[in-house]
């Protein structure tokens, strides 16, 4: 069996199955998160939620996958057809390859590279380019507008969310992911670096098109933005390229600040618990806050958006990193690159 898997088919088979064993269940997850966000919205506001579709309504993402699929795809006329299509494949295809780095246990990942947090941020970055093919394949003034919206607030916060991942390397001394979450076993970094966990979670919002940052979708000025001319499976995919990122982000600030897989604190009990148990408690907390935000606060101008990324979170991160490393190099505690 040694031999069979040091064979290039074998090692090909073993990372397949590693990429069926996180993106299987990432998908479900993702299913399940467009239900627990209805019926968390739903509790804020004393709605019901889903509650016909099976017990509890557990089937509905089940019947809203269904229904997409044999809806028709509408393709306007004046579209370009190649890019149209492109579009949402590419959103969707960047969000589940970025999870080939998420370590969810101790060298638990299906690619074990030393540059695990620069591929994040480069995969982060391209999918813009879903989103801006989309808006100009479609042929509309609105899903363009939508797209210009969205390249431009993704530029914006991107600039704070590297300052913020810099800081956080400095205390780890390594780009390794599993490296970062080992480097919290004593203290998590949302606790020593509280402003940064902050600014990184905001930054998320507005990464992922989230209220109340989804001016890209604005519904009272652009007609649902970018997406406006899709539908059936086409709309779908951008669907769950929003809520797989979602995920990931949320796997990303469990990751970078709330100690991974690691059990809060070391402390004794929860040791017992699985390390990937752990993880993906700690990625539906930061859902259930993604879903809150969206129940709490109302969308932003645009304006509003772009003073808070580039006037409020740029220099206030910039001064953080500064800070953070003036205080490593005081104290002695600069680590050693691994």
């Amino acid at each position: 069996m040694d031999a069979f898997l040091n064979t290039s088919f074998g090692i090909t088979i073993l990372t397949f199955i590693e990429a069926l064993a996180i993106i299987v269940p990432v998908l479900i997850l993702m299913a399940y998160v467009t239900y627990a966000e209805r019926k968390v919205l739903a509790a804020m506001q004393l709605r019901k939620g889903p509650n016909i579709v099976g017990p509890f309504g557990l089937f509905q993402p089940f019947a809203d996958a269904i229904k997409m699929m044999f809806k028709e795809t509408v393709v306007p006329s004046g579209a370009n057809k190649v890019l149209f299509f492109l579009g949402p494949m590419l959103t969707f295809g960047l969000a589940v390859l970025a999870w080939a780095v998420i370590p969810v246990n101790d060298g638990w990942a299906i690619a074990k590279i030393n540059v695990g947090v620069l591929y994040l941020f480069a995969i982060s970055s391209l999918g813009v380019y879903g989103v801006i093919i989309a808006g100009w394949a479609s042929n509309s003034k609105y899903a363009f507008l939508g797209a210009l919206r969205s390249a431009a607030q993704m530029v914006s916060y991107e600039v704070s969310m590297g300052f913020v991942m810099v800081t956080v390397l400095l205390c780890v001394g390594s780009l390794n992911l599993n490296d970062v979450v080992l480097a919290q076993q004593h203290i998590w970094f949302c606790i020593p670096l509280f402003p940064m966990f902050v600014i990184f979670f905001i930054s998320t919002l507005a990464e992922t098109n989230r209220s109340p940052f989804d001016l890209p979708e604005g519904e009272s000025e652009i007609v649902a933005g970018f997406f406006v001319e899709y539908s059936a499976m086409a709309f779908a995919l951008f669907f769950l390229g929003e809520y797989t990122n979602m995920i990931l982000m949320s796997a990303m600030t469990s990751i970078l600040f709330l100690g991974g897989w690691l059990a809060p604190f070391g402390i004794e009990p929860f040791t017992w618990i699985p390390g990937p148990i752990w993880l993906i408690l700690k990625i539906v907390l930061v859902l259930f806050f993604f879903l809150w935000t969206r129940a709490t606060f109302p969308r932003y101008r645009y304006d509003q958006l772009m003073r808070l990324g580039w006037k409020v979170f740029l220099p206030l991160s910039l001064l953080w990193l500064v800070l953070t490393a003036g205080a490593l190099m005081l104290f002695g505690w600069l680590p050693h690159a691994v």
